[in-house]
């Protein structure tokens, strides 16, 4: 990859209307005092800069379970899968990835394996951070069965400002990890479920990109991951 290839990332289709948007404000921001005009340019870069969606390289390995966001894990604990997904009443650990406003939305497909149950359910619009989020915000959960046979979920879930969340795979649907499958906007959380056996390993603070960080391993029996700030 060159260095002029960082810089000109591809933009996601999502993002064209909304940077025109952006651009005709700022157009007519101009006509009304020039300092406007250009504080309109600014945004509109930013709504440029929010709806990038830079390519991945995606590790392929079987049983690796990848981020299917960019963000930081901001929780790692143990807690019951929406129930709409009818995955029962266990707990099961869960990860949570957080995306404020200046990661990449673009969300992706943490396995290789089947979609088997996708389900919307309406909500709040509590700060993404809180916990109480995960069963009182709007989300979109997702069930899958690996192609290793491992039934794992992934939920997005709207933030304090997302007012939109999008998902584009089905249910039968075969993917690949590192698939985009969606995006949120603008500013989120997304919650990935492991099936029992399966410890993270990414500690709670831990930077991840969406399609590359390893969230856990389906294959392996190492334990959970601890870390400290150096």
């Amino acid at each position: 990859m060159s260095a002029l290839d960082t810089v000109l990332v591809p933009i996601n289709r999502e993002g064209y209307r909304f940077i025109a948007i952006f651009a005709v404000i700022a157009f007519v921001l101009f006509q009304i005092t020039e300092p406007l005009g250009w504080l309109g340019v600014i945004l509109t870069a930013w709504c440029a800069y929010f709806f990038r969606d830079p390519e991945r390289v995606t590790p392929t390995r079987d049983g690796l379970i990848i981020s299917p966001a960019d963000g930081v894990v901001q929780m790692i604990e143990r807690a019951i899968p929406p129930e709409e997904l009818g995955m029962g009443n266990d707990a099961r650990t869960r990860i949570t990835v957080f995306m404020n406003v200046f990661n990449v939305h673009v969300n992706r497909v943490p396995m290789d394996g089947t979609i088997t149950k996708v389900c919307y359910r309406p909500g709040k619009f509590f700060n993404a951070a809180l916990d109480k989020a995960s069963d009182q915000n709007e989300r979109q959960a997702i069930r899958m069965t690996s192609s290793g046979g491992k039934d794992i979920a992934f939920v997005q879930i709207a933030g304090l400002v997302a007012r939109r969340i999008l998902c584009e795979i089905k249910e039968g649907q075969e993917v690949k990890a590192g698939f985009r499958f969606g995006l949120i906007r603008f500013g989120s959380r997304v919650d990935v479920y492991l099936e029992d056996g399966i410890e993270a390993l990414v500690i709670p603070g831990q930077q991840t990109l969406a399609g590359e960080t390893v969230l856990a391993d389906a294959g392996s029996d190492e334990a959970r991951r601890h870390g400290e700030v150096r």
